[in-house]
């Protein structure tokens, strides 16, 4: 009788992923990731050069909107992208359009032209970062998607690190356009190198809903609505575009329940459901979060401090996101379902520490850097701590059929609140008068930004008690 030759198993582990053809699949995802996160890092760090140099500090937060607002409409539409060119060509097309961004912002001479680069930048960044993660099915057998998304994560948290020390050393010699060129030999390679490795094949494999235009078309209209508030000098016009963005809200949620390809899943805007109380932990931690970008021109111009040492501190924020997850991620029952709710809870400890310590400008800084950087990690800790299973409580309140719609609308809610957070911050600045040209006129809208935005945490740890007494019920 003879014997069966055994079927040699695939090695599953990190050597698989890394080795081979896997490799430069590897190199492709993570690197258009990885184009995405510097640009923010890196960003964030040289805008208080690029304002010194070509003006529009009232449009310093707009650099931050624009480039999130554009990038959920990259998103939103990579799906069909990969449907219609491929894995190669759409992510092709992603470093192509991320390149003519960065293009126009290496060369831009006003911040009328930065900000239309950073839309084109957002939008091919949008592209890219959704990408990465519907193409990891595509290119990898399924024992490695969670490897694959790990490699993507410690890539995001990499950035988290670099980008600061790239925009700060451009920023201490006074090049930052140089910061903008540095990028585009690599998006040229990774274009190439995605084009001739990836699959060009098209993936339309099955009948899609319709993209729901109109509610993404709102979703800017309203983040734009705030951002053009916060630039308007008097009360009338910055009441008139608030007005405008609630009258867009109100019809996103008529065209929401009204669409035949919707957004979000049936219930999202319904109160009493426990998506909807989901969705909005999700928007108030998020615009929680956004004051942060304020915090490397505020430690300069308060503080003193170089650039490179202010982007390394506001990356403290990014840094204390991943801690939170890593602490609570292998959580499971009770305790786990009490971080959505304390991780608010942090967060607006966080943001209150920042609000007393931040204005402090006549003080030695090494006196309070040590409770400053504690609030700035405790923002993002919290956020951390409360996402693993703000996600989890996604999936298990999907309805029905819509699991895969629940998963795609967290990035979508995510990025919006992003945006949206953004906009409020800038508007919040410029009221509370930071453009002062004395030190006390900055720390007072120093305090009032941060103590305003502490709200949202705060809130959001009350939204989330609504979920974790709903869970305990559906239990």
């Amino acid at each position: 009788m003879l014997e069966k030759t055994p079927i040699p198993q695939q090695e599953t582990g990190w050597r698989a992923l890394l080795s081979g053809e896997n490799a430069i699949h590897s190199l492709v995802l993570s690197g258009g990731v990885a184009l995405h996160a510097l640009n923010i890092y890196v960003v964030t760090t040289i805008m208080p050069s690029i304002v010194r140099e070509i003006g529009g500090l009232e449009y310093y937060a707009w650099s931050t909107t624009v480039f999130v607002a554009a990038s959920i409409l990259g998103a939103a539409l990579s799906a069909r992208l990969l449907g219609a060119v491929g894995a190669g060509g759409a992510y092709a097309i992603g470093a192509l359009v991320f390149g003519l961004g960065t293009l126009l912002c290496a060369i831009a001479p006003s911040m009328a032209m930065l900000l239309a680069g950073r839309a084109i930048q957002g939008f091919g960044g949008g592209l890219l970062y959704a990408l990465a993660y519907s193409v990891i099915r595509l290119v990898f057998r399924p024992e490695l998607w969670t490897r694959a998304i790990g490699l993507i994560s410690a890539t995001w948290g990499t950035a988290t690190l670099i980008g600061p020390a790239i925009g700060g050393m451009f920023a201490e010699f006074s090049t930052w356009r140089a910061a903008f060129w540095s990028l585009l030999p690599l998006t040229a390679l990774l274009a190439a190198l995605a084009f001739s490795t990836l699959p060009r094949k098209a993936t339309n494999e099955e009948e899609r809903t319709p993209l729901p235009v109109m509610q993404l078309l709102l979703l800017v209209g309203i983040v734009l609505a705030l951002s053009v508030a916060s630039t308007r000098g008097s009360a009338f016009e910055q009441i008139a575009c608030v007005g405008a963005a609630i009258v867009l809200f109100l019809g996103l949620l008529l065209t929401e329940r009204r669409a035949k390809g919707r957004l979000l899943p049936s219930g999202s805007f319904t109160l009493a459901s426990p998506l909807a109380a989901l969705y909005a932990t999700i928007t108030l931690l998020m615009i929680g979060l956004q004051p942060e970008i304020y915090v490397p021109y505020l430690l300069q111009e308060l503080h003193e401090l170089s650039p490179l040492l202010a982007g390394y501190i506001a990356a403290l924020m990014s840094i204390g996101w991943t801690m939170g997850s890593m602490a609570s991620a292998h959580w499971h029952g009770e305790r786990a379902k009490q971080t959505i709710f304390a991780g608010p809870a942090c967060g607006f400890v966080g943001l209150a520490l920042i609000a007393l310590f931040m204005p402090m400008a006549g003080a030695v800084f090494m006196a309070i850097a040590g409770p400053l950087c504690a609030g700035i990690i405790a923002v993002g800790f919290g956020m951390g701590f409360a996402w693993p299973h703000i996600v989890t409580a996604v999936y298990e309140f999907a309805p029905d059929g819509e699991a895969e719609k629940a998963s795609s609308s967290i990035t979508t809610v995510q990025l919006f609140a992003a945006a949206l957070g953004a906009a409020l911050a800038g508007l919040t600045a410029n009221v509370a008068g930071i453009e002062s040209p004395t030190q006390d006129g900055v720390a007072l809208a120093t305090t009032w930004l941060f103590w305003l935005f502490s709200l949202m945490p705060a809130l959001a740890a009350l939204t989330a008690r609504r979920v974790w007494r709903a869970r305990r019920q559906h239990a």
